[in-house]
């Protein structure tokens, strides 16, 4: 079974609002429709989505599509970032370079890096464990920082930023052999 792990696009962004409760802007709402639209999204079976709404309305969008069950999982979540809230960008993107240079570190009280990898890989592997032996792909929609995380760990490399999705406002994703936990193919944009 090939496991497609899928990060949501581009949101719209209100310091007023919780970061877990942002949704997914017209844009990304777009890019995420042309995901739906690809060949790769025709195989999958069941979806495994993280509690946060913007992750929420893409995999609504690929049930929509595709008529496939979704499961939520909130280990599916992004790195716990919410002793700071809101940052906005450039301040924002330090933090995260720290976050990926120090990962058995809290910066600023964000969950270390470190165990929001265990965490993101024992989520996944449960995800697939619950899709048992069905021929059909699985599909997992989440968040860039710890998809990175975990193809960190399919590369069997350090954490590092440097393996990071290559569009900063989301919406990529990678895809690889849920028996043998081996990459098929790392970040591509969702929009073919």
């Amino acid at each position: 079974m090939k496991v497609l792990f899928v990060t949501h696009p581009e949101v719209t962004i209100d310091p007023a609002v919780p970061v877990p409760d942002w949704g997914l802007s017209a844009r990304g709402r777009e890019r995420m429709a042309a995901f739906c639209a690809r060949p790769e999204a025709t195989s999958i079976g069941h979806i495994f989505v993280s509690d946060e709404r913007k992750a929420q309305d893409g995999a609504g969008m690929l049930r929509e599509r595709h008529g496939c069950p979704i499961t939520t999982d909130a280990r599916l979540g992004e790195n716990d970032r919410s002793a700071t809230g809101y940052v906005a960008p450039p301040r924002f993107w330090e933090i995260v370079d720290r976050f990926f240079a120090e990962p058995e570190t809290s910066v600023l009280g964000w969950e270390r890096a470190v165990d929001a990898q265990a965490r993101i890989k024992a989520a996944v592997r449960d995800c697939i464990a619950a899709h048992g032996n069905s021929a059909a792909d699985l599909c997992v929609v989440s968040h860039g920082g710890v998809g990175t995380l975990l193809l960190c760990d399919l590369l069997g490399e350090p954490i590092s930023r440097d393996h990071g999705q290559p569009i900063a406002g989301g919406g990529c994703f990678f895809a690889f052999d849920g028996a043998t936990w081996t990459l098929k193919h790392g970040w591509r944009d969702i929009v073919p």
